[in-house]
């Protein structure tokens, strides 16, 4: 919740005037509960989107970073509420985890992957061939830095804000 990747993220979707929950899964931080090997966590956000169209009744756009994107992704596909949906540093391979994206050939939401060009759990041929077998529309940006886009950050907010810009003119051309 207070990493600088989630952070800068948090400032890009703000700079649209966006309301932006961030929140811990469980077992993390100050979070009640024990980590539940991403089951749990999906279940966390679901809560987090129900919360958000409660609050604020208007459409979403998530966005989730590292095992927030992969946990976040499988739970906001599915979700009608959710218009769209950035990746960030998504991880491929991670601590001996081997990640899943075959739900995405189905997510016909549009998607921004964002990753660092030396991400350690996102080796550039494969995190190419998960995006090749996601459904489109769909883009995937490769930024310089590592997972942590160290030295990099306001380029992976820029990437993230440049993305929000477009698609809030396809939206608005939809509706027209």
């Amino acid at each position: 919740m207070h990493n600088k990747v989630v952070f800068h993220a948090m400032k890009a979707l703000n700079s649209f005037g966006f309301p932006v929950l961030r929140f811990n899964f469980r077992g993390t931080g100050l979070s009640a509960g024990q980590h539940d090997e991403g089951r749990g966590e999906i279940a966390d956000v679901q809560a987090a989107l129900a919360w958000l169209k409660r609050e604020f009744a208007l459409p979403i756009i998530f966005a989730g970073f590292s095992f927030g994107a992969v946990t976040g992704l499988r739970a906001a596909c599915p979700d009608p509420n959710v218009t769209a949906l950035i990746s960030i540093g998504t991880p491929v391979d991670a601590a001996g985890r081997l990640y899943s994206y075959s739900f995405l050939r189905q997510c016909r939401k549009p998607k921004l992957f964002v990753s660092g060009d030396r991400d350690q759990y996102g080796p550039h041929a494969a995190l190419e061939q998960v995006v090749a077998q996601a459904a489109d529309p769909k883009e995937l940006v490769f930024v310089p830095g590592d997972h942590f886009f160290q030295g990099h950050l306001s380029e992976m907010r820029l990437t993230v804000e440049s993305w929000l810009h477009e698609l809030s003119g396809a939206l608005i051309d939809q509706k027209l």
